[in-house]
């Protein structure tokens, strides 16, 4: 997947040759389970099926702030 696949890994440790990130990924998987951290893989397809319809999402609502984190939006306080 011309290294997605690895994107965690490549941000972690961004001066990390390429081919030495299939060995990260797999310490990055088990850090993760053991503190219990969710870590989402998909295929290829999958990943473009969540972009566009992330980008549908936002440039065909009337209403929308491109800027919306769901992550964001749950660790931000209401008021």
């Amino acid at each position: 997947m011309g290294g997605l696949n690895y994107q965690v890994e490549h941000h972690l440790f961004p001066s990390m040759a390429r081919p030495n990130l299939r060995k990260a990924h797999a310490i990055v998987l088990e850090y993760c389970k053991e503190h219990s951290i969710p870590l989402v893989e998909m295929n290829l397809l999958s990943s473009y099926a969540v972009v566009m319809r992330y980008l549908n999402d936002v440039g065909l609502s009337k209403n929308s702030d491109p800027f919306v984190c769901p992550m964001v939006a749950t660790l931000r306080p209401r008021s």
